[in-house]
């Protein structure tokens, strides 16, 4: 018999639906006051129901329950937990394994209760291969917003494996994901160690130069150093290049506008990495065109927002008829100035914590054009700014290289998680024996 993810089952195994393997329950919607004799408690809600069953419960918010609600909402150890809702989330799964006494849950959040012969880790194990194959997406027939209701999960197809047989293979896949995932954190560890390494390096070269033993004579503190190589002059970015900030988003054409595409925030990642597969358009008049021109030299840093305020990146190519937004400060070098130093320099600050403490931030951060030409900056020769340039686009790619490679073995390691999943929740490992 064919189901989501199998398309014959071993000898024994019965196909039902989850209704047949636990209880659904959906959770209470978000109530803000006390209606008179209520309990303020606190509860799940999705963000504590993480990819591949992590349950995170270190963020807790708290609402009012009456004693009946929460003793109907209860968490207790053996139970899942199901994402209801939202296109990041919807449909990710988590084994509770310990009770969670005075607990509720709210509308964003399925519980199972599993009957007593089906064991709740077999239970969420299934619903991880599910969601990792796309069955969850397909099934909800996602258009804007999906949800998984409780009546949806109740229906979806399941094995029903015999209580033992579940068992065997929930102890297995604790055994051999808990083994899958410790990896997985020595490689994020080790990328996090490449990223302090890349950035170390970028401080070190855009403050001291390339020739390490040339004297630290320049007086003068400044936000990455105490002393500047010989020869090196402090100014401001404002001496470097010229600051300008982008246009506000324009949705209709005043006349005789042009309807053109321009880099924003989003096109400005971490690292100094410039990503053009994903552009916007909006009109411009000719003359803000060629005042908003992106050309090959310049540097793009990011103005505002919490993520990625003070981003910076360089291009690398001419971008004919593209504008930028107001999201974006461009920095156009002056002719004794190479844009990758500068980039590097801002890369190095906003690693270092200069910026967020520079923008003094309390609630939505900006790094204005005023307050970017103002940054402190050092200023050595063109032949200095071009060696140094040189010399880390060299380096920083052999970093790159090394986090990559980490990054696609991690990819490896969660395909291989979920095909280990898929394989026993199915009956394609044998596990009973072995368990």
């Amino acid at each position: 018999m064919t189901g989501p993810l199998w398309v014959a089952l071993p000898g024994g195994w019965l196909v039902g639906q989850v209704k047949n393997a636990a209880t659904v329950t959906l959770g209470k919607m978000l109530q803000s006051k006390d209606s008179g004799s209520d309990v303020c408690a606190p509860y799940l809600r999705a963000a504590n129901v993480q990819p591949d069953g992590v349950l995170v419960l270190d963020d807790v918010n708290e609402m009012w329950f009456g004693d009946e609600e929460l003793e109907k909402l209860s968490i207790r150890a053996g139970d899942v937990v199901v994402v209801e809702g939202g296109q990041g989330g919807f449909g990710r799964a988590a084994y509770v394994d310990e009770d969670l006494p005075g607990w509720g849950f709210q509308n964003s959040i399925n519980r199972l209760r599993p009957t007593g012969d089906f064991d709740g880790r077999f239970i969420a194990f299934y619903l991880i291969a599910l969601r990792a194959s796309g069955f969850i997406r397909a099934y909800c027939n996602v258009v804007s917003m999906p949800h998984l209701t409780a009546e949806k999960l109740a229906r979806i197809p399941m094995p029903l494996p015999s209580l033992e047989e579940q068992r065997a293979i929930a102890d297995h896949l604790d055994r051999e994901t808990a083994r899958i995932d410790t990896l997985i954190e020595e490689q994020q560890r080790l990328i996090e160690l490449l990223h302090e390494r890349r950035n170390a390096v970028i401080v070190g070269v855009t403050t001291k130069g390339v020739i390490p033993e040339k004297a630290l004579i320049q007086s003068g503190n400044g936000p990455l150093w105490v002393a500047l190589p010989g020869g090196w002059l402090v100014g401001q970015v404002k001496n470097a290049a010229t600051v300008t900030l982008g246009k506000m988003l324009q949705s209709k054409d005043s006349g005789s506008d042009v309807c053109a595409p321009y880099l924003r925030a989003a096109n400005v990642q971490p690292d100094g990495v410039l990503v053009l597969d994903d552009v916007n358009e909006m009109w411009f008049g000719d003359e803000e065109l060629e005042k908003l021109s992106i050309r090959a030299g310049d540097v793009v840093v990011v103005e505002g927002g919490q993520g990625g305020f003070g981003r910076a990146a360089y291009v690398d190519e001419d971008l004919p008829g593209w504008g930028f937004q107001n999201s974006i400060n461009r920095l156009r070098p002056t002719g004794d100035f190479d844009g990758r130093f500068i980039a590097f320099y801002l890369i190095a600050l906003r690693a270092s914590g200069f910026i967020r403490a520079y923008c003094n931030v309390v609630s939505m951060p900006h790094l204005t054009a005023e307050k970017l030409a103002r940054i402190p900056m050092p200023l050595p020769s063109l032949e200095e700014q071009r060696a140094i340039a040189d010399h880390l686009d060299r380096e920083t790619a052999r970093i790159d290289t090394l986090i990559e490679e980490q990054q696609r073995f991690i990819e490896l390691a969660r395909e291989r998680r979920s095909a280990l999943i898929t394989a026993a929740v199915t009956g394609q490992t044998y596990v009973l024996e072995s368990a």
